[in-house]
């Protein structure tokens, strides 16, 4: 883990700009667009469908974003390994887990899995407009039970970022609205 710290010396410094425009305003995005899609979820009319294309189009670019995008945007920067998750995880639960300035390892396995869950949602959404799957109970089955699994993954995701506020003292949201960590201490992960 030591070849991912940050140098000692930075740590006086101002604070990192960590999350760019385009992760925040898509981040944000999606959480709009899963509110509203759970709002309109009793009507299956034009209302959640637009929603629906609208998180599908955020949901791109947020992948692309993922490959081309700035340094903690990408994923290749804050996937990590399962065991090193595991890892993360053990030392979560005991309170020592260190501070990441981009996503910790679980909260990059929750970005993923929320991704791929919206990008389900809205394939299966999207299959039970054409005539070839119009009226299948199967196919409503499972977009109603993937519309659960992603509330459930978004309060883990709530819930693991008021974990690691209280962990490491740090406003998660205020980052996530201004962009802006903390200065980076000797002991962070990059």
């Amino acid at each position: 883990m030591s070849a991912f710290k940050t140098d000692g010396a930075r740590a006086a410094g101002a604070p990192l700009r960590v999350w760019d425009r385009p992760v925040r305003l898509l981040h944000w995005g999606l959480a709009a667009c899963v509110a509203m899609a759970w709002w309109s979820s009793d009507d299956t009319g034009p209302l959640h469908e637009r929603v629906g294309y609208v998180a599908l189009a955020l949901l791109a670019a947020r992948v692309a974003w993922g490959f081309g995008g700035s340094r903690y945007a990408r994923f290749a920067q804050f996937v990590r390994t399962p065991a090193a998750t595991l890892a993360y995880a053990r030392l979560a639960l005991a309170g020592h887990a260190p501070r990441y300035l981009g996503h910790n390892p679980l909260g990059a396995w929750m970005v993923l899995a929320l991704l791929a869950i919206m990008a389900l949602l809205g394939f299966t959404g999207w299959l039970y407009t054409t005539d070839r799957f119009w009226g299948y109970g199967w196919l409503a089955h499972l977009h109603q039970s993937l519309g659960w699994a992603l509330l459930a993954c978004v309060a883990l995701h709530v819930g693991g970022v008021l974990w690691t506020c209280l962990q490491h003292r740090e406003n998660l949201v205020r980052a996530m609205l201004t962009g802006r960590k903390a200065p980076p201490r000797g002991d962070d992960v990059a």
